[in-house]
């Protein structure tokens, strides 16, 4: 009983976070867009609870009609029982998809002084129009509590921590082996 409860209570934490985070708006950065990004889309290299070194790989596709380079890209976790944190050292990018990789890209990952569970991409170099690039963000342990975990996925101007134009929203499903097999 108490289990539900403590659960019940994480989720109603979780949930108006991330309301409160998805009420803020941002206008001081547009990427001049004739038409809007592509779905992000998110896998991982494993969907159980408390798995180690799990590496989570976020696609988007910059479209040809895009009239500014892309360099830096936020992640928030907006949904999730749990806070999940990221190693910069062993995280990566590339041109491609991760069925298809292309042309490595280097990478600084930081966390964001204004905005809780956020960590920020730097790019070595602007992606350009027409390019689909994968950020490959190796976790530190997948979250011990199983169910949906989303994140708002934005493109930032470089001298903003924060403020951008919302790319879209990546979701990642996470189950714990030991409910699942009764």
């Amino acid at each position: 009983m108490m289990k539900n409860i403590t659960t019940f209570c994480q989720t109603l934490l979780v949930v108006t976070t991330g309301l409160c985070l998805l009420s803020q708006t941002s206008s001081s950065y547009t990427l001049a867009l004739a038409q809007p990004l592509h779905p992000v889309t998110a896998t991982t290299t494993y969907n159980q609870t408390d798995v180690w070194e799990a590496t989570y790989y976020f696609t988007l596709a910059l479209p040809a009609s895009t009239k500014q380079p892309l360099q830096k890209i936020a992640f928030t976790q907006i949904q999730g029982l749990e806070s999940i944190t990221f190693d910069g050292k062993n995280s990566r990018a590339f041109e491609g998809t991760p069925n298809r990789k292309g042309q490595k890209l280097g990478l600084t990952l930081t966390k964001s002084n204004e905005q809780q569970q956020t960590v920020i991409v730097t790019l070595d170099r602007p992606i350009l129009p027409g390019t689909t690039i994968t950020i490959a963000l190796k976790s530190l342990r997948n979250p011990s509590y199983d169910g949906v975990y989303l994140f708002q996925v934005k493109a930032l101007a470089s001298e903003s921590q924060t403020q951008g134009q919302v790319v879209g929203t990546a979701r990642l499903q996470f189950y714990n082996e030991s409910s699942s097999s009764n």
